[in-house]
């Protein structure tokens, strides 16, 4: 009977190959179980017996060097600032309208009058930005609190980066101006807008 010459060459290959998954595999799991040291894991290496180690004297850990207090504080000279750090564009607003919406509007309202719907639901009432104490507040009142919380609000400095924070205090002035405003507030080329009757969208065909 003739024997096949193709069975060692299949026998070697194939034990190449289950080696090369052993190693594979080894490799694998050192990745996933590579040696770390916990936060305040204990570590004898250094004189103090700690794995975490301090700060390098005179240095400042990146993105925590914030030294304009009016952009990171909402202050200036230790004083609510009244100014915004930057320019407030269309673009600034529509950024602050999304994120008013998603953090704040479950509590204020979409209008800003204190009734969201977590409210609705017998939560405590914030007070209205319509209220005169609110509408004469300076802006940085507004990054204040929402940076460092009041009252029975948290502090959203986690949850809102700096920039969306002034982005949703340039949204809430707009909506404490839209409660309030009067035609000598509308641009004189657009006056005559107001007058115009709004435009009905067009029934949809075979309604």
């Amino acid at each position: 009977m003739r024997r096949s010459h193709h069975r060692p060459s299949l026998l070697f290959r194939a034990l190449g190959i289950a080696i090369a998954s052993l190693a594979l595999a080894a490799c694998r799991q050192d990745m996933h179980d590579a040696p770390r040291y916990e936060p305040l894991e204990a570590n004898a290496f250094f004189a103090n017996g700690s794995a975490s180690r301090m700060l390098v004297a005179n240095t400042v850990p990146r993105g925590l060097l914030r030294e304009d207090t009016h952009l990171n504080e909402g202050r200036i000279d230790g004083r609510l600032a009244t100014t915004f750090p930057m320019p407030v564009t269309a673009a600034v607003m529509a950024r602050g309208q999304e994120r008013f919406n998603v953090f704040c509007s479950p509590c204020h309202g979409r209008t800003g009058s204190g009734n969201g719907m977590v409210v609705q639901r017998g939560f405590r009432a914030p007070p209205s930005y319509h209220e005169d104490r609110l509408r004469n507040a300076p802006v940085g009142y507004f990054f204040d609190v929402m940076t460092n919380g009041f009252g029975a609000m948290q502090d959203y400095a986690a949850q809102v980066p700096v920039a969306d924070r002034w982005a949703i205090a340039a949204y809430i002035r707009a909506l404490q101006l839209s409660q309030r405003a009067t035609v000598a507030d509308v641009p004189a080329d657009r006056r005559a807008d107001l007058d115009r009757p709004a435009a009905v969208p067009a029934a949809p065909e075979g309604r």
